[in-house]
């Protein structure tokens, strides 16, 4: 197969593996199909999106369906937008926007993600740096662009998917490394783009979110190359933007949604909070830092905070009069709406949530645009003033009225004490000499392709290579296999032939 002209169809090994649908489809459906067929996007169905399914007793997102729903925005918002003669034309001046390519993203974007989402994300990044040594730790964009270039295996020649520049440039919702590419690297910037700042209490740490680890930047400057000269080297691709939209969208509603569901959200609370703000606006505008932080969980508080970070980090587009109408838009619908009645899974119920979930999500997508000349905070396609604070106001809701729960919280320290003690057990598996032969055939496949990624001289490099090959093998697993192998590894589990499928 000739390599195609079009340099965003190019692909790492030049198309050498086919996939079902490579000869008809084109080359970026074709990867949609790649996607579709790996079963790291099967897996997926086991992650965790915010609450864990079998906790609920009731159908929520898991990042399977998360996915689905995000690639399904995304494709909408790409068909609009193309669709459009005045959007289309500075879109091809910027590289491009295929409906195929920002679907294909959107299906891939979650990939990395460990068990017990971001939860999983954090313990595995503090676990990665501190106790495996590895300076680019664990990222969840990371992971996913290393699996679609390095860890998934596809034939006997190729590793990864062997997608295409376009798709796995559309995947980079943030195209840097932690610490050093591009130079200078975003962090510097002032103020930096979403996500590169480095933490406040680990300046030196590098960026908080990033694309790719370092053993596949090669890749991602290859991705991105037929983008030089258009765009930035630390600014999404038009593509990558639209499939960060419509994963702002899918999150905004459907955690909603699932916290509706499980009963979690409660009218009362939410119609405290967004009201009492609305009654005293005047005087919480008013009150210094220190006295709104005094005011600890007091109705209206924490949502003038809110306000006072939006203008604190996202002046080019926080607006008081459209942060004001949000609330109002906010309560109508979801106070008045949507939380009025509680959910019975009715047929009725899921009705009113279906039709909830439609009118936010025409909203949205209606309310896309594409800009020349984007904040450095935001990327060429973005939502309107009005529907941006509209996406915050919700975001809010389950932040601080489902995420902020205690009794998640519990639940939660489990589950990081449940991966600091399964990282331990297969590090000291891995150290163990008369192990060797027995070791899990993937464990040993990730040590022996980490080792090969790294220079013969790397300080340490057998113990750096088993450090990624651990991050890798805990983050393939869904959140019951993770369950299922801490139990084995401590003697707690009876079942001894069935636990090897978590091997």
């Amino acid at each position: 197969m000739e390599v195609p002209a079009d340099p965003r169809a190019r692909r790492l090994f030049g198309g050498s593996a086919r996939a079902l649908g490579d000869l008809a489809a084109g080359p970026f459906r074709a990867d949609r199909d790649r996607i579709v067929g790996s079963p790291f996007f099967a897996r997926l169905n086991g992650v965790t999106q915010v609450i864990s399914p079998g906790g609920s007793g009731l159908l929520v997102h898991n990042r399977l369906t998360h996915s689905l729903k995000v690639a399904q925005v995304a494709r909408a918002v790409a068909e609009r937008l193309t669709a459009d003669p005045a959007h289309r034309d500075l879109l091809e001046k910027l590289g491009g926007c295929d409906p195929d390519v920002v679907e294909a993203a959107a299906l891939a974007h979650d990939l990395g993600h460990p068990p017990f989402g971001h939860l999983g994300e954090r313990v595995l990044d503090r676990l990665a740096r501190q106790r495996l040594g590895l300076a680019d730790g664990f990222e969840g964009n990371a992971q996913s662009y290393r699996i679609v270039t390095s860890t998934e295996i596809r034939g006997a020649a190729t590793t990864g998917l062997d997608l295409t520049a376009a798709v796995r440039a559309a995947m980079l919702k943030y195209p840097w490394t932690r610490l050093d590419h591009p130079d200078p690297h975003p962090r510097h910037l002032d103020p930096a783009p979403r996500g590169a700042a480095a933490p406040p209490d680990d300046p030196e740490s590098g960026s908080v979110k990033f694309g790719a680890y370092r053993t596949e930047l090669d890749d991602l400057r290859q991705a991105r190359e037929p983008f030089a000269g258009r765009i930035p080297d630390w600014q999404q691709t038009p593509e990558a933007s639209v499939m960060d939209t419509a994963d702002d969208i899918a999150y905004a509603i459907h955690d909603v949604e699932d916290f509706y569901r499980v009963g979690v959200l409660q009218q009362g609370a939410v119609a405290a909070e967004l009201m009492a703000w609305q009654r005293e606006y005047g005087h919480l505008r008013s009150i210094t830092a220190s006295a709104l932080e005094a005011a600890g969980r007091r109705p209206g508080a924490a949502i003038e905070r809110l306000r006072r970070q939006l203008h604190r980090k996202d002046a080019w587009i926080a607006d008081d009069d459209a942060f004001a109408a949000a609330v109002e838009h906010v309560r109508e619908e979801l106070v008045e709406g949507l939380l009025a009645l509680p959910f019975d899974g009715s047929i009725e119920a899921e009705q009113y949530v279906a039709r909830f979930s439609a009118r936010w999500s025409t909203r949205f997508v209606e309310a896309i645009t594409v800009t020349p000349e984007p904040d450095v905070r935001s990327g060429y396609v973005q939502l309107d003033r009005a529907q941006w604070h509209e996406v915050q106001v919700l975001k809010f809701v389950h932040h601080r009225f489902v995420l902020a729960r205690p009794d998640l919280a519990l639940h939660q320290r489990g589950q990081a004490r449940l991966l600091g003690t399964l990282v331990e057990a297969l590090w000291e598996w891995l150290l163990d000499p008369e192990e060797e032969s027995r070791l899990p055939r993937r464990l040993h496949d990730l040590v022996e392709l980490a080792e090969a990624e790294l220079h013969p001289r790397t300080p340490d490099r057998i113990g750096r290579a088993r450090g990624r090959a651990i991050v890798d093998f805990v983050a393939q697993l869904t959140d019951g296999q993770a369950v299922a192998m801490l139990d084995a590894l401590s003697g707690r589990s009876g079942a001894l032939w069935t636990d090897a499928f978590v091997l």
